[in-house]
C-alpha cells in the first residue's frame, strides 16, 4: 500500500483519477487499485477520500487529493479522470470544473446513468475544447464496482486507446474475454446502458409474474418457489436475476420470522432509466411492448392509494386453478424463457434503431458479449444471442435466429395457457401477455393496420398504400368516394 498526497509527490504518477467516492465511485476506484493502477481519489468531502484510504488502503496505490488542481496535478497525461456523481446537474458542474484544470488531449469519463442526449451534448462541448468526453455504461451495481462490471464506454475512438487497457483490466471477465468494448461515437455507451437497464425492467417484471402465479395460482409458499427458481437456474433460464430471485425468496425477516418477501411493501420503485427507454423508443418508432408494460406495473404497483380505493371492485367469475402443478409449473418456465427472448430482441431492436439514427455503428454482438458477465442482465443465453448476430449481423429479429425460433415454437402452447389461465383467474400478467402479443403481431399476416389507415384516410386524408398497386393513394370520402392517386 501506497498513500501520498499529491503535494508530497515529484510527478504525477496516477494512471487514473476517480472522482465522487460514494459507495459505487469507491468501489471502482479500489478495482483499479486492486488491478495494479496507481488511483488519484478526489471528493467534494474530503472526509469521503479519507474514510475510503482508512477502511481500504491497502487495496493499492492512491493519491489523496484535497482541490481539483490537485487531483488533475497527480494524473499522468493523457489524464484520464471518471466521475461517479449524480446525473444532471451534478455531472455538468464537475465536469466544468475539471475542463477548466485540464488540458488538450485529457480524457473525461462519466460513468453514472447520465441520459444518453446529455452526453451527447456533452461530448461536443468538450470536443470544441479539445478535451475528450467518454460516456461510459456501468453496470453491475455495488458489487461488479467492486469485483469486475460491464461497461460499455462510448466516445471517441481515439480516447479508448488510452483508456481501453485500463476499463478492460477491471471489467468482468468470461472466457478470457473482458466485458468492456469500445460502443461508438459519443453517447452510443450511454444509450446501450439505458437500453440495458429498460431489458432489466422487463426481466425483473417477468420473473415477478412467474412469482405471483406460483404464489396465488399454485398457492406455493416463498421458500417452495425459491426452491423452483433454483431449479431453474441450473438450466437454460440460468441468469444473476433467476439467481437473486430464489435468495431474495429465501430470506427470512428477523422481526416477524416471515419471508422477508411478505412484509415488504409492493410498491417498486425507479429511478427512471425505464422511462428513458421508452420515451426514446416512441421517438424511434419501435415497439418495445415488454419493456413498456414493466414501467407501467412499477407505476401500477406505486399507485398506492388508487389501489387502496379499488380493492373490492368486481372480479367477475373466475376459473378453477391449476390441478397439475408440475404440468403448470414446466408452463411457466417457458412462458417466461419466451417472453424473455421477446424483451431481448425488443431491446437490441431499438439499439439498432439508435445506432442507425445516430450514425454509431453499434454491433449488437458486442454487447451480447460484454453482458454475459459483470451486469444485472448477464443470463447463459446471452451466449445464444452472441451467437445469432456472429451468424447473421444483419438478422431483423432475434426471435428469427433458429435457436430462438425454435425455443419459443416449442413452448408457444405452454405461453398460451399461462397467459389465459392467469386472465381467467384474475392475475395480472402484463409481460407474459404483452410479449405473446407482440409475437402474435410480429408473425400475423395480415394486421387490423388496414383499417386505421382507412380511418386516418376519412378524417385526415392521410392516404394509404394498395397490396395491389405502388404509390400513395386518397379516397373522396366526402365527395363521390371515388380513389384518386396522391
Amino acid at each position: 500500500m501506497t498513500i501520498e498526497t499529491s503535494a508530497s509527490t515529484e510527478a504525477a504518477r496516477a494512471q487514473i483519477g476517480v472522482t465522487g467516492l460514494a459507495v459505487m465511485g469507491s468501489n471502482i476506484a479500489r478495482n483499479f487499485a486492486r488491478h495494479g493502477h496507481t488511483v488519484a481519489l478526489h471528493n467534494r468531502s474530503v472526509a469521503k477520500t479519507d474514510a475510503l484510504l482508512a477502511d481500504h488502503g491497502d487495496d493499492g496505490d492512491f493519491v489523496r487529493t484535497e482541490t481539483i488542481e490537485e487531483f488533475v496535478a497527480a494524473l499522468q497525461k493523457p489524464r484520464r479522470v471518471l466521475i461517479m456523481v449524480k446525473a444532471g446537474d451534478p455531472t455538468d458542474a464537475v465536469i466544468e470544473e475539471l475542463a477548466g484544470a485540464m488540458e488538450a488531449g485529457d480524457i473525461i469519463i462519466d460513468g453514472g446513468n447520465a441520459l444518453y442526449t446529455d452526453t451527447i451534448r456533452r461530448e461536443a462541448s468538450l470536443r470544441e475544447r479539445g478535451l475528450h468526453f467518454v460516456g461510459a455504461g456501468i453496470s453491475g451495481g455495488e458489487e461488479g464496482a467492486l469485483n469486475g462490471p460491464s461497461i460499455m464506454p462510448g466516445g471517441p475512438k481515439e480516447s479508448y486507446e488510452a483508456l481501453g487497457p485500463l476499463l478492460e483490466s477491471i471489467a468482468a471477465q468470461v472466457d478470457g474475454t473482458p466485458c468492456c468494448t469500445h460502443i461508438g461515437p459519443d453517447g452510443s455507451g450511454h444509450f446501450v446502458k439505458m437500453v440495458h437497464n429498460g431489458i432489466e425492467y422487463a426481466d425483473m417484471q417477468l420473473i415477478g409474474e412467474a412469482y405471483h402465479l406460483f404464489r396465488d395460482a399454485l398457492c406455493y409458499d416463498a421458500d417452495r418457489i425459491a426452491d423452483v427458481f433454483t431449479e431453474w437456474n441450473a438450466g437454460d433460464l440460468e441468469s444473476y436475476l433467476v439467481e437473486i430471485t430464489a435468495e431474495v425468496l429465501r430470506q427470512k425477516d428477523a422481526k416477524t420470522g416471515k419471508p422477508l418477501v411478505d412484509v415488504i411493501v409492493d410498491a417498486a420503485e425507479q429511478k427512471g432509466t425505464g422511462r428513458w427507454t421508452v420515451k426514446s423508443a416512441l421517438d424511434l418508432g419501435v415497439p418495445v411492448t415488454g419493456i413498456a408494460e414493466a414501467v407501467f406495473a412499477r407505476a401500477l404497483s406505486g399507485s398506492r392509494d388508487q389501489r387502496a380505493a379499488a380493492r373490492g371492485l368486481a372480479s367477475g367469475t373466475l376459473g378453477d386453478k391449476p390441478t397439475d402443478a408440475a404440468q403448470f409449473t414446466e408452463d411457466i418456465r417457458r412462458a417466461l424463457y419466451a417472453s424473455k427472448v421477446v424483451a431481448y430482441a425488443q431491446g437490441f431492436d431499438q439499439i439498432a434503431a439508435g445506432s442507425a439514427e445516430y450514425g454509431w455503428d453499434v454491433t449488437r454482438a458486442d454487447l451480447a458479449t460484454i453482458w454475459r458477465g459483470g451486469c444485472i442482465i448477464r443470463a447463459q443465453f446471452l451466449n445464444r444471442i452472441k451467437e445469432a448476430y456472429d451468424a447473421d449481423p444483419e438478422l431483423p429479429s432475434l426471435i428469427l435466429a433458429p435457436y430462438f425460433r425454435e425455443a419459443i415454437e416449442s413452448g408457444i402452447d405452454s405461453w398460451r395457457r399461462v397467459v389465459a389461465t392467469a386472465t381467467m383467474l384474475g392475475i395480472p400478467v402484463p409481460g407474459f401477455a404483452s410479449s405473446l402479443s407482440y409475437y402474435d403481431g410480429l408473425r400475423a399476416e395480415r394486421l387490423p393496420a388496414a383499417l386505421t389507415q382507412g380511418q386516418r384516410d376519412f378524417f385526415g386524408a392521410h392516404t394509404y398504400e394498395r397490396v395491389d398497386s405502388p404509390g400513395k393513394f386518397h379516397t373522396l370520402w366526402s365527395g363521390d368516394r371515388s380513389e384518386v392517386v396522391a
